[in-house]
């Protein structure tokens, strides 16, 4: 008897601790999801049960403000610490890189995120977390981290990652559930065998806090434009691996969870792009030598899409200043020109990204700001969709869907800020983010 009682208690301790410690705090980002993808969804005939099951069930935002640049990396660094681009360092996607020295590498290293993570004040209370390719995550204070990093495009990706993930960790995953996808495969298909490494670690792990990342939402919507069938159709399926996700979640918090879902950017038509480059070198401001290379530079356009950085060599050759200013207004003034904003000074410190550029332009619904040192200045692209715009166009609003114990349903948050989101999740870890510049947007339920 003693035998028999001794082998159920084995059985039910892990629940029964479960159940009296905190729910495991799931983050899941859904690269590209517009809110109006779900808060219309009837609209837009969308099949997404899960989804919805999180609308229904928890609190949501109207729209999320987003930082500047509305890409990816900025956002998602923005998402775990709660402040600017500005602040945490990851400031694009890619790092200025005027000469191409850095091989198309982009900001993948997490040593370069300047300000504490919800992954860093975790580790300071002893919660153990865990990280499925969330980006900006080489070398992150992670228990178990599934980084996010691709080189050469095939399988040798892979290794790459295995190297630099948690010793041991993806081999075990894989032993267990099969192969994890190559290093750059962003199609949906990989977000749902990523989504079945999540469910493994949450069952065998039990984190108090795992984030992770799906893309494929956001490949098919730079392919064939938000809203397009196609788009919808990809939604539909990642809604299945959201399900798979929360429902391992909940099984590991011996039925409850608190999962999140988030955006790092909405998304608009692309039909054109803008050479910026093209100008300045007309400027005087470039040199390119007989292969194509930039063998010199005074000011260059840092590009992220429907918005760019304006770098001087030098930040104290105000003669370059004043020959980028001139060449700004000047395309900015004319007719029919793709610019629809130029800041300088205080006014990019105000809105906390670029930190260091001369100017900081944002380009018109439609257009995107373009690589390049050759003529024609604007050229037209085959229509897609893109990101990168001023965060203040409606259309680049990102989302936010919460749903856990003590959360109110269908409490609609309004309009938020995206640095409101870490701070809110630290206090359902009950952890501290002193530095986040954002708010606790449950505290007053």
């Amino acid at each position: 008897m003693r035998t028999i009682i001794l082998a159920v208690l084995l059985v039910l301790l892990p629940v029964l601790v479960t159940r009296g410690s905190r729910p495991p705090v799931v983050l899941i980002s859904i690269d590209g999801l517009k809110p109006d993808y779900l808060l219309r969804a009837d609209e837009y005939g969308l099949r997404i049960p899960n989804l919805r099951r999180l609308l229904r069930e928890g609190a949501h935002a109207e729209a999320v403000t987003g930082v500047l640049p509305t890409v990816t990396y900025p956002s998602h660094t923005t998402l775990v610490s709660g402040v600017s681009p500005a602040s945490h360092g990851i400031t694009a996607n890619t790092p200025f890189d005027p000469l191409a020295r850095n091989q198309g590498g982009w900001y993948w290293y997490a040593e370069d995120i300047r300000v504490p993570t919800l992954w860093d004040a975790c580790a300071g209370a002893g919660l153990r977390t865990a990280s499925v390719d969330w980006p900006v995550t080489v070398g992150a204070r992670i228990d178990f981290n599934i980084v996010q990093m691709w080189r050469a495009g095939t399988a040798d990706d892979r290794k790459l990652i295995r190297a630099l993930s948690t010793p041991g960790l993806l081999t075990e995953a894989e032993q267990a559930i099969g192969p994890y996808p190559e290093g750059y495969d962003y199609t949906v298909r990989a977000d749902l065998r990523r989504a079945a490494f999540n469910a493994w670690l949450l069952e065998t792990k039990r984190p108090r806090l795992l984030t992770t990342y799906f893309a494929g939402l956001d490949e098919v919507e730079h392919a064939h434009g938000p809203d397009s069938p196609e788009a919808l159709s990809a939604l539909e399926e990642i809604d299945g691996a959201v399900g798979i996700v929360r429902a391992a979640a909940q099984r590991a918090g011996g039925g409850e969870a608190f999962i999140c879902v988030v955006s790092d950017h909405g998304f608009l038509p692309t039909t054109s792009e803008i050479r910026l480059n093209v100008a300045l070198r007309e400027a005087g401001l470039i040199t390119i030598d007989e292969r194509g290379r930039v063998s010199s530079w005074r000011a260059m356009v840092w590009n992220s899409g429907g918005s760019g950085a304006v770098m001087l060599h030098d930040p104290t050759d105000e003669e370059a200043r004043r020959k980028v200013r001139a060449t700004l207004r000047q395309l900015s003034e004319a007719s029919g020109s793709a610019l629809t904003a130029v800041y300088e000074g205080e006014e990019i410190a105000r809105r906390g990204g670029f930190p260091g550029a001369a100017f900081v332009v944002g380009t018109k619904p439609g257009y995107y700001l373009g690589g390049g040192f050759e003529p024609p200045l604007t050229r037209a692209i085959a229509p897609g969709g893109g990101h990168g715009f001023l965060p203040s166009l409606a259309a680049m609003d990102s989302s936010f869907f919460i749903a856990g114990r003590g959360i109110t349903p269908g409490r609609n948050l309004g309009r938020i800020d995206m640095r409101d989101i870490a701070p809110t999740l630290a206090s359902l870890l009950g952890v501290s983010l002193p530095g986040a510049e954002g708010r606790d947007l449950l505290r007053r339920q």
